[in-house]
Formats: C-alpha cells, sequence, structure tokens
C-alpha cells in the first residue's frame, strides 16, 4: 500500500514532545568485597604500626636432663611493620542554574552527584587495598598512598618467570610493589600449593579473590567432582552447572569470590582475620566556601590497609588473562 498524497509523518513534524524517562539507569558495580570483608577500626598515626610474632619451630628434641641446670633460650622480638594513610577525595561543583532547572530521574543535581562521588571513592578505595601499589610516605608535594595487599603478601606465592616478591622492607619502612612475571595459565596445582602453603604458616586461608577470567578458569578445575544444584522447587529442571563457588581443599573450604578492582592477572588467597581497614579520617562531606554561581561539596576519607601477618595469606601472580 501507498502512503497518501500530503500525509502528515513524525519523520517530518517538529512539536512533537521528548520523552524522557525518570529512571537514570547505572549498572557501574560497586561492590567491594575486599573492603567488606575487612575489620575496621581507628588509627591516630600518619603510619600505624602492627606488631607481628612467630613461635619457634616445633622440636621433638625438647627433652631435658633429670636434675640438670637450667640454661635460658633465645627469645625473639615481635617485629613492627607499618603502612601509610592514603587520602581519598572528589569534589563536586554544581552550578545554580544546574540546580534550577527541572531535571528527569533526580530531585537535586546536587544531592545526585554527591551519591555518585561517594560510590566512585568506594570503588578507588577497593582498586588501591588489592592491588601491587608500593606505600609512598609522602611530603608536602606528594601524596602518601597505601600500600595494597599484592603488595604486602611475600610468603606463599606463585610467581611466573621473572617475577619477584615486594613485601615490608624493614630498611626503607615502606612496602614495596612485587615485579610482574611472565603470565602463564593458573592451575589447580598453582593453588593447592599456595593454600598448603599458607595452613603451614598456620594461616586459614578461607576466601580466593580473583579477576572475572580466573574465576571462569577456576570454574572448570578437574579437582570439583559433583555439581549439583538445589532450586527449592518441586518442579524438575535441567541446569547446566558451569561454576563453582568454593573450593575444598585438604585444609578446608575456601570461598572463591570475584572482584572487579583487582587486578585480574593475580589470584588472592586471604585469610580475612589478617586484615583490618583504619581510618584517620571517616568519611565525610564537607561544604566548601562559595566563590561564584555553583555550589562545592568536598567527599574525603583517610585510611590505610593494615595487615596482621602477611604469611597466613597467598597469591597466585602473573596470571594470563583471557
Amino acid at each position: 500500500m501507498a502512503v497518501p498524497t500530503g500525509a502528515v509523518q513524525t519523520f517530518a513534524m517538529t512539536g512533537i514532545r521528548e520523552d524522557l524517562s525518570d529512571v537514570i539507569s547505572n549498572i557501574s558495580p560497586t561492590e567491594t568485597p575486599f573492603y567488606s570483608g575487612c575489620k575496621k577500626g581507628k588509627t591516630k598515626s600518619r603510619t600505624p604500626e602492627i606488631q607481628i610474632d612467630t613461635l619457634a619451630a616445633a622440636s621433638a628434641s625438647n627433652a631435658a636432663i633429670e636434675g640438670d641446670d637450667a640454661a635460658g633460650d633465645t627469645m625473639t622480638h615481635p617485629t613492627r611493620v607499618k603502612n601509610v594513610v592514603q587520602l581519598f577525595e572528589k569534589v563536586v561543583v554544581v552550578s545554580t542554574s544546574a540546580q534550577a532547572v527541572d531535571t528527569a530521574g533526580r530531585s537535586s543535581e546536587l544531592k545526585y552527584h554527591v551519591a555518585k562521588s561517594g560510590q566512585e571513592v568506594k570503588r578507588d578505595m577497593e582498586a588501591s587495598l588489592t592491588t601491587n601499589n608500593a606505600s609512598v610516605v609522602g611530603n608536602a608535594s606528594t601524596a602518601g598512598e597505601l600500600g595494597g595487599a599484592e603488595s604486602w603478601i611475600e610468603t606463599n606465592v606463585s610467581f611466573g618467570s621473572g617475577g619477584a616478591v615486594g613485601g615490608f622492607n624493614t630498611g626503607t619502612g615502606i612496602v614495596d610493589a612485587a615485579t610482574d612475571g611472565t603470565p602463564r595459565t593458573v592451575t589447580e596445582a598453582f593453588l593447592k600449593t599456595v593454600i598448603k602453603s599458607c595452613w603451614t604458616a598456620g594461616g586459614d586461608p578461607t576466601m580466593i579473590m580473583v579477576g572475572g577470567s580466573t574465576k571462569q578458569v577456576m570454574s572448570g578445575f578437574g579437582g570439583i567432582a559433583t555439581q549439583y544444584k538445589d532450586n527449592g522447587s518441586r518442579m524438575k529442571r535441567a541446569v547446566i552447572l558451569g561454576a563453582a563457588d568454593y573450593y575444598v581443599s585438604d585444609f578446608g573450604e575456601h570461598r572463591i569470590v570475584p572482584n572487579r578492582f583487582s587486578r585480574d592477572r593475580t589470584a588472592l588467597v586471604l585469610d580475612p582475620k589478617l586484615w583490618s581497614v583504619k581510618f584517620l579520617q571517616p568519611f565525610k562531606t564537607v561544604p566548601l566556601a562559595k566563590t561564584g554561581h555553583s555550589d562545592k561539596r568536598l567527599l574525603s576519607a583517610e585510611m590505610t590497609l593494615c595487615s596482621h601477618n602477611e604469611a597466613g595469606n597467598g597469591k597466585i601472580a602473573d596470571i594470563t588473562v583471557a
């Protein structure tokens, strides 16, 4: 059929009202599993310190002669380690005109961007807490930076060729970043070795934190013998299971947690009890001085990552990312 001559069509019209949804769709993730799993505390120092200690190696030859005189054993002292607080901030500036106009999906332009910036700070903190970043003491012209979990872990590690540990440097008093090695495919053998090393050192690693591609690889490990799902319904359904949320080793059950903000090339084998986040300044929003036709808000938090004993944790570094 042909369109009648002179028919009015929407393609040429100029007075159509716009139809703008009042719902703002934002799929950017805000889950922060490492930060959420850490104990929270306060500090009154820019470089909070932790004391760590170990027991002497167990000895089957600990046998004393009857009636012998008692001689003193050699005592060891705790080691002091520390990290540097990092100041996170976002500054929101919204003009008075932007706040006066009628907007869709939010009642206040200023409040909307303050809330959005708060979520962005949280994501930045998660990335800093997990990454391979050396701590920076900072000075009048340099920002202080915290050393991330990847940098802290040095005892129970699996590296690719050329990789090397970082860890706390007792000489400089800062956390050194690890050296990346040649990427290789992650295997179940790597995971078993690191978990065993953590257990031998006295740790109880209950969490394996990985990137998305490594999560998929671990779901295919051959050690997963039985897969099932209870769908809570009488209706029988065929279910294809292509994921594993837990890995059960000889030393316990370990939850496999995907993290969008940790480095995909590293799997962290964590004992969450051995980490804490300490705040020098808690989250806060402060109005800044008005200097013209806009309103300003400063969002900030100052905190660091405390490792209570890195030897109870481990990592598989230099994983090939699909």
